[in-house]
């Protein structure tokens, strides 16, 4: 594979990992651009297991023989271009010091169609549907959650945090590669597809007429979908009105409520 040694960060075969601490132009710049960044080798090889293809790499010098060996055995792996470059080449260039090493830009996959990934889950499911979250590390948190206890899959709202986002993928610990997720294209109409596929559809909320979540554990719902809402104002209203049930987390200590992370890991777990 040819290893290719660049000294000034400026250089535009450096474009895909310009300013990726600038959210705003990353957001532009990854999806438009087909592409993503992995980060760390754990993240890339998990990223190459689950059949994600990479465009280059970019390394410093001492992490050249962990970059041979993640490519060595991928199919036209030989072929990636690997940038090696310096430790202020690399902070320079990315905005924060690469301290994991390794860095890859990797191919965006085409999203499946919602009915595709619902298709082929279990006859008994979980699905977890998160309504614009922002926060990118909430993402890869729910992510990581949902891979550690049994979630099916995972679908994020239009104007959700992109699960591919650097960040996300990161908190993620790759966990965003072996959850089957999707993005739906409406909301919350996306509620009917998730009705008609036979989920009771449930959201996380501190509303009226909200049941504990045991009550909803007892129900034994072969085919459930939890709705998890934005870090401030929780679940939108029109999404409110469509759920099947309202759930609220029982809370002591003059606590009302958890950090959206924290509340689909307790979720995740009760419903396991």
């Amino acid at each position: 594979m040819p290893l290719l040694h660049i000294g000034d960060p400026a250089d535009p075969v450096l474009d895909d990992y310009r300013s990726l601490t600038d959210t705003a132009l990353r957001r532009v710049r990854e999806p438009a651009g087909g592409l993503y960044i992995a980060e760390s080798a754990k993240v890339i090889e998990r990223a190459l297991a689950a059949g994600h293809r990479p465009r280059s790499v970019l390394t410093q010098q001492k992490w050249t023989d962990a970059v041979i060996r993640l490519l060595e055995d991928l199919p036209g792996g030989g072929d990636v271009p690997v940038y090696v470059v310096a430790d202020h080449v690399a902070e320079t260039l990315t905005g924060f010091a690469v301290h994991r090493g390794v860095l890859a830009a990797m191919h965006r996959p085409t999203p499946a169609p919602v009915a595709e990934v619902l298709a082929g889950l279990p006859a008994r499911s979980r699905v977890a549907v998160l309504e614009g979250l922002t926060d990118h590390t909430n993402v890869g948190a729910v992510f990581r959650s949902a891979a550690a206890l049994g979630v099916d899959a995972v679908l994020v709202t239009p104007t959700c945090a992109d699960p591919l986002y650097r960040r996300a993928v990161r908190v993620s610990m790759g966990t965003v590669f072996q959850v089957p997720w999707t993005r739906l294209p409406s909301w919350p109409d996306g509620i009917a597809t998730l009705q008609r596929a036979g989920y009771l559809v449930a959201g996380l909320t501190l509303g009226a007429g909200a049941i504990p979540l045991d009550a909803l554990v007892a129900e034994a719902a072969p085919r459930l979908a939890l709705v998890f809402g934005t870090e401030g104002d929780g679940l939108r209203a029109d999404t409110d009105e469509r759920l099947d049930r309202r759930v609220t987390i029982p809370m002591t200590g003059e606590v009302d409520s958890l950090n959206v992370a924290a509340a689909s890991a307790v979720a995740f777990y009760a419903t396991r």
